[in-house]
């Protein structure tokens, strides 16, 4: 297993720890989604992914209405993606993915965050290439009739995927899970997506991630701490989808 398992193994989600954060994740994804692909299922690949993914994290139904009704309509202004970056103290690079539908209130939220912890945001394109853009997807794995990894694997190559591993999934209450994660290249997406569902695996998620392809960042305990803060500045942001480091994981 390579570098995209250790990344996500490490990571910190603490931008899914309440539900209500969730949802506003979700819901401008599925926004953006329609907007882009419009709302029909069959024909937006990406918005089916968005809704599984709603359904797994028990997304109430008019949570999911409403996003694809604020895209649907006009007078809605429109949600773009966004992507800022920039450097932390101790010269951590940081890529931040936004959606907004209003990027002078949201760069000047980000460059405020920056400025406080020390740090600065950059030009685009400064950090942008430290990192491998990724899809990732997320299938349920049977107890009763486990998934043979490397079999999948063999399979998926041919369709972009370049690494496939099962991992653990605790919950609140502490019971534990398994599921498998693809990962392939940004351009696999569909490719990947399709072989999932014609082959009938239960699909949690389907979506993209940046995983650092330089070495990280080792630092120590007190400027962790600065750069934690910056990290929890950018993801308590309403208009911030996503936060990647080159900061080596903790041990």
């Amino acid at each position: 297993m390579g570098r995209a398992f250790e990344f996500r193994k490490e990571r910190k989600l603490k931008r899914w720890g309440h539900m209500a954060r969730v949802f506003t994740k979700l819901g401008k994804e599925i926004t953006i989604a329609v907007k882009q692909g419009g709302p029909d299922v069959t024909g937006n690949p990406r918005l089916r992914a968005l809704m599984a993914e709603a359904r797994s994290e028990q997304m109430p139904k008019e949570n999911i209405d409403r996003a694809i009704k604020k895209a649907t309509e006009s007078k809605q202004g429109d949600f773009k993606e966004i992507i800022y970056e920039g450097f932390g103290p101790h010269g951590v690079a940081y890529l931040v993915e936004a959606a907004t539908d209003n990027n002078t209130r949201t760069v000047a939220n980000v460059r405020s965050y920056f400025t406080k912890c020390g740090g600065s945001l950059q030009t685009s394109g400064s950090v942008a290439f430290m990192f491998d853009h990724k899809c990732v997807f997320r299938i349920k794995d049977d107890p009763a009739k486990p998934i043979d990894v490397d079999e999948l694997e063999l399979e998926l190559i041919d369709f972009g995927a370049d690494e496939v591993f099962r991992q653990e999934i605790e919950d609140e209450d502490e019971n534990v899970t398994t599921e498998i994660c693809i990962y392939g290249d940004f351009s696999a997406y569909g490719q990947i997506q399709k072989y999932i569902e014609e082959n009938g695996y239960d699909l949690i998620s389907g979506g993209f991630e940046r995983i650092p392809n330089v070495e990280l960042k080792e630092v120590n305990a007190e400027q962790r701490k600065t750069l934690d803060k910056l990290t929890e500045l950018l993801e308590d942001d309403e208009d911030v989808t996503n936060v990647y480091t080159t900061m080596k994981p903790e041990e």
